[in-house]
C-alpha cells in the first residue's frame, strides 16, 4: 500500500475543508430557490450538497425569509411605520384573506407602510388604498420601486460630498483607485487614518485602525466584506446610496481591498434590498467591462431575513452558511473574519467615502464636520414634514436636521437619535449634538444615524412597548441573558401595562434596572446590551407616565 506524506494528506484535507465550506455557504441560496422550508426542500438541497440535513434544516430556521415559506406578505412594524398605521395595515390584509405577518424594519422609513411581498417591496400601503382588497396581490395598492420619490438632501457646491454625489451621474473611470495604487498601501492607509473617518454602520470604530490591522496580517488569503444588511429600525441611507452612486462604493471597496492585500469582496445585502442589489451588480459589471480591478473578485450575497446579521460577526457567520449568530470577541475579524481569514468589514456609508478622501485628502474630510471628522447622512422619519436622507457636518442637532426635512409635525416630545438601539431622549436635548461622542453622555449613542421623532401624540409606554418587542423577536437567542431578558422585558411591560394600580405597576417594574444591568453585563453583542434601552431611557426621561 502506497504512504502519503503528511504535506499531500494535508492538502487533500484542506481541499475537502474548502469544498465543504462553499457547500455550507450555499445554503440559503439554495433554500432561497427552494421557495424556503418547505416540502422536503431542506432534504434535497442536503442532497444536492453533501452535507446533513440538519445543518441544513438549522440555518433555514434560524432566518425569516426561509422559516415560514407560506407566508406571502410581510408588513412592517418598525416604530415609524406604527406611527403610521401599520398594526391596522397588517390586520386589514389579513382580513382579506391574504396569508400576512408582521416584520421588522424594511429599511423604507420614509414611505410608510411598506411591505415585502414574495420579496418586493411595496411602499406607502394606508388602510384606504386597502380598501376593496380580496386576497389578490398588493401591487395595484402601493408605491412601487419605480415609483419612490426619496427626500435627499441638502445640496451644496461641493460635488465630493455623498450627497451632491448622489444627485450625479455615475462615474466608473476609476481615477481614485488609480491614485490609491500610486500612492501605495502605506500612504493611502496613512490618508485614511488621518481623515479621522469613523464606521458610519453603529459603532464608530476608526476606519484607519481596521485597515492598518488587516494590512498587518501576514496570510495570503484576506478578504473585504461589505456590510449592506441594513435592519436598524429607522434607518434607511444605505438603500439610497446603493441604489443612486454604486459606482461610488465599488470603487471604495477596490481601494480597500487593493490597499489590504485582499483579491475577494464579498457584498452581503439584506433579502429586501433587490432594487440596491440591481444596482449594485450593474456597477461592478459596468468597471469589470473597462478592464478595471481585472485581480478582484467580487461576491453578492442575499441576506434572508435576520437583524442580527446587522453585526460584523453575525454576518460573517452567515456568509459561511451558518446560522446568524455572533461571535465572542476577540479574536476579532481583522485577525480572525471570514472562514479563519483576516478581514475587513465596512459600512456601505463607510465605504463610499473613501475615493472622495482620495480626491480631496484627510484635512478636506477632517474640516467637514462640526464635532467630529466628515458629513454624516441623517436618516429622519416620524412626525416630520420631509422624511428623509439628509447629508449635514457631523454634530449637527435635531432643530437642524428636522429645518432641512421641512420642520415638526406637531410638538416635539421624544426622539430616537439613532434608531431601535439608541432608545429615546428628550425635546430638552433637541440642542444636543448629533455625534458619536456627545450622546454617550445621556446614555445614548448616534448609531446608524437613524433618527425618529415622536411629537406629543405618542405614548411613551407604548412607545417603548414596540421596541422591546422588536428586540426580542430579533434576539438570535444565543446567550441567556439575552434570550431570558428581552422575554422578561417585553412580558414586564405587558404586565405593566395590564396592572390595576399605581403599587402594583410600581413592584413590576421594580426589577427593570437589574435586567437591564444583567444583559449589558452578560450578552455576547451589542444587541442583548442596547435592548433594555427604550424601556430604561423612557422611564428615566418621561418618569410621569409610568407611575400613573
Amino acid at each position: 500500500m502506497k504512504k502519503t506524506s503528511y504535506t499531500q494528506e494535508r492538502k487533500v484535507f484542506c481541499m475537502k475543508r474548502e469544498e465543504q465550506q462553499r457547500c455550507r455557504a450555499a445554503i440559503p441560496e439554495k433554500l432561497q430557490e427552494a421557495g424556503g422550508l418547505r416540502d422536503g426542500a431542506a432534504r434535497r438541497v442536503a442532497e444536492e450538497l453533501g452535507i446533513p440535513e440538519a445543518h441544513v434544516y438549522g440555518v433555514g430556521s434560524f432566518f425569516h425569509l426561509l422559516s415560514a415559506p407560506d407566508v406571502k406578505l410581510r408588513v412592517c412594524q418598525g416604530l415609524s411605520c406604527r406611527l403610521e398605521g401599520a398594526e391596522e395595515v397588517l390586520q386589514q390584509a389579513k382580513d382579506a384573506g391574504l396569508a400576512a405577518e408582521g416584520c421588522s424594519c424594511l429599511a423604507m422609513c420614509d414611505h410608510p407602510v411598506p411591505a415585502l411581498e414574495d420579496r418586493n417591496v411595496l411602499a406607502t400601503l394606508t388602510t384606504q388604498s386597502l380598501e376593496g382588497l380580496q386576497g389578490d396581490s398588493l401591487y395595484k395598492h402601493a408605491v412601487t420601486h419605480q415609483q419612490w420619490q426619496t427626500n435627499i438632501g441638502p445640496q451644496g457646491q461641493d460635488p465630493s460630498t455623498l450627497v451632491n454625489r448622489l444627485h450625479m451621474p455615475h462615474n466608473y473611470d476609476g481615477a481614485s483607485y488609480q491614485k490609491a495604487v500610486e500612492l501605495g498601501s502605506k500612504e493611502v492607509i496613512d490618508i485614511i487614518s488621518a481623515s479621522g473617518l469613523q464606521g458610519r454602520g453603529g459603532a464608530g470604530f476608526s476606519a484607519g485602525f481596521k485597515w492598518k490591522s488587516v494590512a498587518a496580517q501576514t496570510t495570503p488569503t484576506k478578504y473585504v466584506v461589505l456590510n449592506a444588511d441594513e435592519g436598524e429600525p429607522g434607518t434607511f441611507k444605505d438603500r439610497e446610496v446603493l441604489m443612486r452612486r454604486p459606482d461610488t462604493v465599488v470603487e471604495g471597496l477596490a481601494i480597500a481591498a487593493t490597499m489590504v492585500g485582499a483579491t475577494d469582496i464579498y457584498c452581503y445585502l439584506r433579502g429586501a434590498f433587490t432594487k440596491p442589489w440591481d444596482a449594485l451588480q450593474q456597477a461592478i459589471d459596468t468597471f469589470q467591462e473597462r478592464g478595471l480591478f481585472p485581480s478582484l473578485n467580487f461576491h453578492l450575497h442575499a441576506g434572508q431575513g435576520a437583524y442580527i446579521c446587522g453585526e460584523e460577526t453575525a454576518l460573517l457567520e452567515a456568509l459561511e452558511g451558518k446560522r446568524g449568530m455572533p461571535r465572542n470577541k476577540p479574536p476579532y475579524p481583522t485577525v480572525e473574519g471570514l472562514w479563519g481569514k483576516p478581514t475587513l468589514v465596512h459600512n456601505v456609508e463607510t465605504i463610499a467615502c473613501v475615493p472622495a478622501i482620495l480626491e480631496r485628502g484627510a484635512e478636506w474630510f477632517r474640516d467637514l464636520g462640526r464635532t467630529g471628522p466628515g458629513t454624516k447622512l441623517y436618516c429622519i422619519s416620524g412626525h416630520v414634514e420631509k422624511p428623509g436622507v439628509y447629508e449635514l457636518p457631523l454634530g449637527v442637532h435635531l432643530d437642524e436636521l428636522v429645518e432641512a426635512a421641512g420642520g415638526y409635525i406637531g410638538t416635539l416630545k421624544a426622539f430616537s437619535p439613532g434608531g431601535a438601539s439608541s432608545g429615546f431622549l428628550p425635546a430638552s436635548e433637541r440642542k444636543r449634538p448629533l455625534d458619536f461622542k456627545s450622546l454617550t453622555e445621556v446614555g445614548s449613542m448616534l448609531g446608524s444615524a437613524g433618527v425618529v421623532v415622536l411629537n406629543e401624540t405618542v405614548d411613551m409606554v407604548w412607545a417603548a412597548q414596540q421596541q422591546l418587542i422588536f428586540f426580542e423577536d430579533e434576539s438570535c437567542g444565543q446567550c441567556a441573558p439575552c434570550r431570558i431578558g428581552t422575554r422578561f422585558l417585553r412580558e414586564t411591560m405587558e404586565r405593566f401595562v395590564a396592572a390595576d394600580n399605581t403599587d402594583a405597576a410600581r413592584e413590576i417594574l421594580s426589577f427593570v434596572d437589574e435586567v437591564a444591568w444583567e444583559m449589558n453585563e452578560g450578552s455576547i453583542c451589542g444587541l442583548g446590551m442596547v435592548a433594555p434601552l427604550p424601556l430604561t431611557s423612557a422611564m428615566r426621561w418621561f418618569p410621569e407616565e409610568f407611575t400613573t
